[in-house]
């Protein structure tokens, strides 16, 4: 009996020293998970007032959610009378070793976010970057996902891509097309670049302003160069690239303009 009466003493005085630990460490826990609620809704409207990227919105909003949670987490446990230096100290060790390990992943995450949050180009946009030309499939938290223009899948990446040169094709709505012709020495210059001028304005896809422009750019090896210059939407850019050098063929050869290639002369001593 007296063992007994012993053991209910000591399990109260026990009660005694930790219930209001527990009881205030649970009334933390419950008030910290609403405010941290309240606190991620807050965020996700912030977030969605800047008209942030969806994926990125959701991602920052769960990894800020989880940093509150294990603050939370710590502070509870600290309530309880547990001894928190060690296990901090714990922690930290555990987080340097991580981070070491996936010291390239987390490169690629932080050039993620860069990405989206300042967005040199997005979804749809046709850049040339890292050795590789095609439109954006896909903008992923670590990688960005590209389709070239012969249907291949090609995966970026995000460290490298964010640090790295990079084209955007799509950023302007209008591009400069540009072409070299070649003449043979002795046909008519001025014929030439008449010609020229007359498939531009036949072609209506080609802006008139700013002007079209033609000039003779070099006297070659073989060949009198004309550089044309014309503005077109982005959209119509190849369209009228393979059809005014199409044209320009078919042309200068009926306007009987030759248009010179490479040839060698051998000469046989008897």
């Amino acid at each position: 009996m007296e063992t007994l009466e012993s053991t209910s003493e000591k399990l109260y005085d026990l009660v005694l020293i930790y219930a209001p630990g527990m009881i205030g460490a649970l009334l933390s826990f419950i008030i910290g998970m609403l405010v941290i609620s309240i606190i991620r809704k807050i965020i996700r409207k912030r977030f969605e007032k800047r008209d942030m990227e969806s994926s990125l919105r959701g991602f920052l909003n769960s990894i800020i959610g989880i940093l509150l949670k294990v603050l939370l987490w710590i502070t509870v446990i600290g309530m309880m009378g547990v001894e928190m230096t060690s296990f901090i100290a714990i922690i930290g060790a555990v987080g340097f070793a991580v981070g070491m390990a996936l010291s390239g992943t987390l490169q690629n995450f932080a050039g993620g976010v860069m990405i989206l949050l300042f967005k040199p180009f997005k979804s749809g946009d046709f850049i040339d970057a890292q050795g590789y030309a095609g439109t954006v499939s896909e903008i992923q938290i670590f990688n960005t996902i590209l389709k070239t223009p012969d249907n291949k899948t090609v995966i970026i990446p995000n460290g490298g891509l964010s640090t790295g040169a990079m084209v955007n094709f799509s950023t302007e709505p209008r591009r400069r097309v540009d072409f070299v012709f070649g003449i043979g020495y002795g046909d008519d210059v001025d014929k030439a670049k008449q010609v020229l001028m007359n498939l531009i304005n036949n072609d209506s896809r080609i802006i008139k302003d700013p002007e079209p422009f033609v000039a003779v750019t070099e006297l070659a090896d073989s060949s009198v160069n004309i550089v044309v210059r014309v503005w077109a939407e982005a959209a119509n850019y190849w369209g009228i690239y393979f059809d005014l050098t199409e044209n320009v063929y078919k042309t200068f050869d009926k306007e009987e303009l030759n248009i010179p290639f490479p040839q060698m002369d051998v000469h046989v001593q008897k």
